[in-house]
């Protein structure tokens, strides 16, 4: 009987089998290996202290605490599918905090620890873990690539001082690559770039930086160089060490490497090409920096090689935090190779807390401030906050208080994230990420300061002591920025599986709520039925099966449907008068208004005043005449959808002394009403923009499905043997398309979608839209 190695979980089913390992090949052993091996709910240990799960994996309560400059607070983003997941499991593994690798197939990664998460094998929620690498503490999220869950990617980009761009080599920039990048950029976010699956069937390492440059408009720095791609990757070269690095090809889990200076008598055309690769990267940066300029200039002009490896990696450091350019590392996560060479490259490169700037921090003069970016709900533990402190000491049992909501509260614990499983810790510093129980108000985006005073007294350092609105305002003005919340393009209706537990449902409705703020849900005021509204079918049906799973209902869900629009094509004016006389008190309200098209596309009404309306009159009744519009302008009169793109103008308005502020309200709004129903009306239907990666084989069935789907195609670009299809496409029209496209494709395609802007329908769209919905629509 030959000796059979050890596979895992499914070691004992391999010694079963070792009898026909002469008779048998390689790959069908494997299959019946897969399909022999047990599939059990692993609840992994990442916490225990050392010497109970072997000295081999450290504990969490070992994490180090260095001074924030050895601090680096980074996420790990891409399209969906890159292997961001992957790529932060090794990370762990390599570390010391796992003793073995998951795998996403097999559902047993740290990060993504929910179960639709592992069923899916996609990351749904972000999930923060903290390690510690080479003297650095690095707290890592690590977020969805899907486009229904990008507000979870803007709000943890929204803390950190750095982040890991994830590339697959054979297919370079993506649809939601280019999404996630605009958001890096929009919160100033410092990046490396980190190409992964270079033995991917496919890759090229020369395409994807080209990719780079030309979408992202970005300027790569290339600091390692493979060897090899696709099958005959082995290693890669380090540019700015002229060294190379091979994985052991006996070693199952990469922790095995040799790095070795690359040599003229060893590697010739290898080096060669190092050196061209380095002059030119030396030359990029002398080109953005300054201070390496005058360096390379003065000392080293006549020989770029004898440039100091360290003074090329600090001027690449100042590159970055300047976010003048990105530098550029390769590897494939899931073969074990390339990850710990990321990992120096996080530490040498991205930024420390320190480093990057935040306004209003410098009047705290060390007080407590920090940001509430992300809530959680635990059965036991009740709400848990994840906060990143910029300045001050977090410590439980403290008293914190809420500027946004103006409120007090007691912290109970304070916890180190890692994913699913936290450890208690005493205290916590500036620059760090942390998980706080007890805050029972707080919500994502609120500021959290030491105290009202603590506010106040830093309010009147930055010299808005003065200001006429009072203290509250004061301490608003030293809120940190929040996330925008995108708008929802999907509803549909959710029902309890009886009245009785209409309350149980609201409960989860509102936690969720809590949790995830892209999530919207509204009471339909006709049919009195809870209305769920999302970014996506794959977002409503995760939320659905949230509520069965962690709540316990089983909820029944209408068809989904698309969230339209309404907007006025011309100018109207209407009026209308309110008289009542309610017990002894008489309610008089008389208003005209126009109602026109606004300048710019605003989600909201603008209202205006006439100068021949009383000042006094409308400030008196402002608050009431707003609400009115605004409440007014959310049931349109052609499809009941909320109405855009929209200016009021109160032209007149009288006001019986002693009249409620209701029945301005009920006036107002019955007149812009009035005003909608008489305007020429144009329906408004959500534009996506698509990206289709198809086989050439099979692009002309993809574009002729498209055509019927009143699609429009602005251009199709060659991506390795792939084409890529990029155009717009009616949500409405998208419904399904997924089970549409692996049929056309023989499941050989793949496709992004991403909420564009709002178009008006065309007449005859619009007509059939309406006589739709008002059942009227024909029967082929």
């Amino acid at each position: 009987m030959g000796k059979s190695a050890p596979y895992g979980t499914g070691s004992r089913q391999v010694c079963t089998f070792s009898f026909f390992l002469q008779t048998m090949c390689y790959c069908k052993l494997k299959a019946i290996l897969k399909r022999s091996k047990t599939r059990v709910p692993l609840r992994r240990n990442y916490s225990s202290p050392a010497g109970v799960i072997g000295n081999d994996v450290k504990s969490l309560h070992s994490i180090i605490s260095p001074p924030v400059a050895k601090i680096r607070n980074i996420g790990i983003m891409a399209h969906i599918d890159a292997g961001k997941t992957t790529t932060t499991e090794r990370i762990l593994y390599y570390s010391g905090y796992t003793r073995s690798l998951g795998d996403v197939d097999d559902g047993d990664t740290v990060t993504d620890f929910m179960a639709q998460e592992r069923e899916r094998g996609i990351t749904i929620q972000s999930a923060a873990v903290t390690f510690d690498w080479k003297g650095y503490r690095v707290n890592l999220i690590d977020t969805p690539g899907h486009v229904d869950f990008t507000l979870e990617v803007e709000r943890c980009l929204r803390v950190l001082d750095g982040a890991v761009a994830v590339f697959d080599a054979s297919a370079g920039v993506e649809a939601q690559t280019l999404t996630v990048w605009k958001q890096a950029d929009k919160h100033k976010v410092p990046r490396i770039c980190f190409l992964n699956k270079m033995d991917k069937t496919g890759a090229s390492f020369n395409y994807a930086v080209e990719s780079i440059r030309e979408k992202l408009k970005a300027k790569p720095l290339i600091l390692q160089l493979p060897i090899g791609e696709a099958r005959t990757f082995q290693g890669v070269v380090d540019v700015v060490n002229k060294e190379k690095l091979l994985w052991n090809s006996n070693s199952g889990d990469g922790k095995d490497f040799e790095r070795k200076p690359l040599l003229e008598t060893s590697d010739p055309e290898l080096l060669k090409e190092t050196i061209e690769a380095r002059n030119s990267l030396i030359e990029q940066v002398a080109d953005l920096d300054d201070e390496f300029a005058d360096l390379v200039l003065g000392e080293f002009s006549d020989n770029f090689d004898l440039v100091p490896a360290e003074k090329l990696q600090t001027a690449i450091h100042r590159v970055t935090l300047a976010q003048a350019a990105v530098p550029v590392l390769c590897g494939s996560a899931l073969k074990n190779k390339g990850v710990q060479p990321l990992l120096d490259a996080i530490t040498m490169y991205l930024p420390s807390p320190e480093e990057r700037e935040h306004g209003s921090l410098q009047w705290y003069k060390g007080d407590l401030c920090a940001l509430a970016f992300k809530v959680l709900h635990d059965k036991q533990r009740g709400p848990l906050v994840f906060l990143r402190i910029y300045s001050g000491t977090l410590k439980p049992q403290l008293a914190i208080h809420n500027i946004n909501r103006n409120c007090t509260e007691r912290m109970s614990r304070l916890l180190l994230p890692f994913a699913d499983q936290h450890v208690e810790i005493p205290s916590l510093t500036a620059g760090n990420i942390a998980l706080t129980v007890g805050l029972k108000q707080t919500a994502t985006g609120d500021t959290i300061v030491s105290s009202k005073s603590s506010a106040l007294a830093a309010a009147r350092r930055a010299g808005r002591g003065e200001k006429k609105h009072g203290k509250n305002n004061e301490a608003e003005s030293l809120l940190l920025a929040g996330v925008e919340i995108p708008e929802p393009v999907f509803f549909c209706t959710i029902e309890p599986p009886s009245v009785a537990k209409q309350p149980d449902l609201d409960h989860a409705l509102d936690r969720l709520q809590r949790e995830d703020p892209s999530l919207k849900v509204r009471i339909d005021p006709d049919s009195g039925q809870t209305v769920l509204c999302g970014m996506g079918e794959l977002h409503i049906e995760i939320i659905h099966d949230r509520i069965k799973r962690e709540y316990g209902l089983e909820t029944y869900l209408g068809p989904l449907q698309v969230a339209y629009r309404e907007t006025i094509l011309n100018s109207v004016r209407a009026s209308d008068t309110l008289d009542r006389t309610l017990g002894d008190k008489r309610h008089f309200v008389s208003a005209e208004l126009e109602a026109r098209p606004g300048e710019a596309p605003s989600s909201r009404a603008v209202i205006e005043y006439a100068d021949c309306v009383s000042e006094g009159l409308v400030q008196a009744s402002r608050e009431a005449i707003e609400n009115a519009v605004h409440s007014a302008c959310l049931q349109g009169p052609l499809l009941g959808s909320p109405v855009q793109d929209v200016a009021i103008t109160l032209h007149s308005l009288m006001i019986h002394p002693g009249t409620s502020t209701t029945m301005v309200n009920a006036c107002v709004s019955r007149c812009v009403q009035k005003a909608l129903k008489k305007a020429e009306k144009q329906v408004l239907e959500p534009l996506m923009s698509l990206e289709v990666t198809v086989p050439g084989d099979y692009l002309s069935p993809v574009l002729a499905d498209l055509a019927q789907r009143r699609g429009n195609i602005q251009e199709i670009q060659t991506r390795q043997d792939s084409k890529v299809v990029i155009g717009f496409v009616p949500l409405a029209e998208m419904m399904g398309y997924s089970t549409v496209l692996r049929t056309l494709t023989s499941g050989s395609a793949t496709f992004a979608l991403e909420f564009s802007t709002y178009q008006a329908m065309s007449p005859q769209d619009q007509t059939a839209l309406l006589n739709q919905r008002s059942g009227l629509a024909q029967v082929l």
